[in-house]
């Protein structure tokens, strides 16, 4: 490649970046998940397209689309918050492993009797199409706060149920006979097992070696973080585990052990993950020949149909059963299992391997995503306000950031005050941190000063807060227990100990 050509091949990738980010803007407007307009970025510029750019490397493809996986289940194991997806935990692992089993199941015998597949095939469309994608359920219900068991379950689910997908869609395809079922049960038992405990591993051990080192930049941060995150998948795929799950797994870990600079992490991965999300999709839709897809079109519809009203609706009311979640919200968790990049990806597995009709099958679920993410997308937010989920009465936590200060043997902590906080109206002496911690400057309305012991506080407020080492983690619990629960925060049991 010529100095010439790689200045043209950078010209032309930065314009294609700088495009789909302003699609997130058209995407945060009109409610619909920002994946479909990246795959029509690609598509506008592939084969049929007006770029014409030919492209049908499957197996290219399923490479950079699973590190672009590892990055966005990092990213959303970062911002995962361990106290709203505790309780929802057990309901999730059930509804990612007998749900997905459940659903595997439905859309196969659709996808044999009503479309003519054989079972090899039927078999992969329905493992394929079975997990779901956090990005794509979030991204419409941003601006509609929901009970935290909903968003736990859904959230979790995202996080667990791409590893046994992953599993069942390559023992599918793998050439010669299929395993029995209870080999594959035992397979994905055992891999999901792996990579859980060197997740969980690799997570401690990273997030104590970050609270412990002070790096000599703060950028580092960041780059470390991701980097944790990586091996944890590495290690996991090398150890015949599942690499999805430690890496998301491994992700919550750090996310919620109040590392320097947390939210400066989550910010770095969080523009990894579009940029990841931005290449997978445009890559995907290079990879499609839209002249193909019409055959397709109307089984993909069939499909689809069957999965959205009956196999997910089925999945989540027999996972959900032992639970007693109220109908309205399994109703919410039915229709909000949306599909995103991970299908896609998946559909190129088969491709690789050489089993016959995986083109068909990589149009019929390239056609039912779009499709089904069209129909579905713009109705959640108005299916949670009329099962009236579209509320939420609890109290937005703290957003804390903190900075070591290693030789003054202290911590820094940027703490901001949103809307929902119950810390308004409550005064700065009322806060009664730990002796070692003091609240040092208060920032409101672009305005700084140092704040008395009767200043009250407000919404919008930023306060910096100097705290020595042994009493930076009681300093932050009492911060976000009076971020809950206001000035009785001792009373209501959400005390600086109860927080943890």
């Amino acid at each position: 490649m010529t100095v010439h050509q790689l200045n043209e091949l950078l010209f032309i990738c930065s314009l294609v970046l700088l495009v789909a980010v302003a699609a997130v803007r058209i995407s945060s407007r009109s409610g619909l998940p920002s994946l479909l307009l990246y795959l029509g970025i690609g598509i506008a510029i592939g084969q049929d397209g007006i770029g014409n750019v030919a492209f049908d490397n499957a197996e290219l493809t399923q490479v950079i689309g699973y590190a672009a996986l590892v990055v966005i289940l990092a990213e959303g194991g970062l911002g995962t918050k361990w106290k709203e997806i505790r309780p929802a935990l057990p309901a999730a692992a059930v509804l990612s492993t007998a749900g997905v089993a459940v659903s595997v199941g439905v859309t196969a015998m659709a996808a044999h009797y009503l479309v003519g597949l054989d079972w090899r095939q039927a078999l992969i469309i329905g493992a394929v199409v079975s997990s779901t994608d956090a990005a794509a359920v979030f991204s419409v219900l941003r601006k509609v706060p929901l009970p935290s068991r909903v968003t736990g379950v859904l959230e979790a689910e995202s996080g667990f149920n791409d590893a046994p997908v992953v599993i069942l869609v390559v023992a599918f395809s793998t050439a010669g006979p299929v395993d029995s079922w209870y080999l594959l049960v035992g397979k994905i038992a055992l891999e999901l097992a792996i990579g859980a405990a060197i997740g969980l591993a690799v997570g401690f051990v990273g997030s104590f070696g970050l609270r412990h080192v002070a790096l000599p930049a703060s950028g580092l941060y960041p780059i470390a973080v991701m980097a944790i995150a990586v091996v944890a998948y590495a290690a996991g795929a090398m150890a015949h585990g599942s690499g999805f799950l430690a890496v998301y797994l491994a992700s919550v870990v750090l996310g919620n052990a109040k590392l320097p600079h947390a939210p400066a992490n989550r910010g770095f991965a969080e523009g990894l993950g579009w940029i990841a999300q931005i290449g997978m999709f445009v890559l995907l839709g290079l990879l499609v020949t839209p002249t193909e897809l019409v055959d397709d079109f109307w089984p993909a519809v069939m499909i689809g149909l069957v999965l959205t009203v009956v196999a997910r609706p089925l999945s989540v009311l027999v996972s959900l059963l032992p639970f007693r979640i109220p109908w309205q919200e399994q109703a919410l968790m039915s229709w909000a299992g949306l599909r995103g990049a991970v299908p896609i990806i998946l559909a190129t597995i088969p491709m690789v391997s050489g089993i016959e009709g995986s083109e068909k099958l990589f149009n019929i679920v390239f056609v039912l995503v779009v499709v089904y993410t069209l129909v579905q997308g713009p109705t959640l937010p108005w299916l949670a306000r009329a099962l009236h989920l579209g509320a939420s009465d609890e109290a937005a936590d703290l957003g804390v950031e903190s900075a070591p200060l290693e030789r003054l043997r202290g911590h820094l902590l940027s703490v901001a005050i949103p809307d929902r906080s119950r810390m308004h109206g409550v005064e700065v002496g009322e806060l009664r941190l730990p002796p070692g911690a003091a609240v040092t400057l208060v920032v409101r309305d672009d305005k700084s000063f140092v704040p008395a012991p009767t200043t009250v506080l407000r919404r919008g407020d930023e306060l910096l807060v100097v705290a020595t080492d042994p009493v930076r983690d009681a300093a932050e619990r009492r911060l976000r227990a009076v971020g809950q629960g206001g000035k009785l925060a001792d009373w209501l049991g959400t005390g600086g100990q109860a927080s943890r």
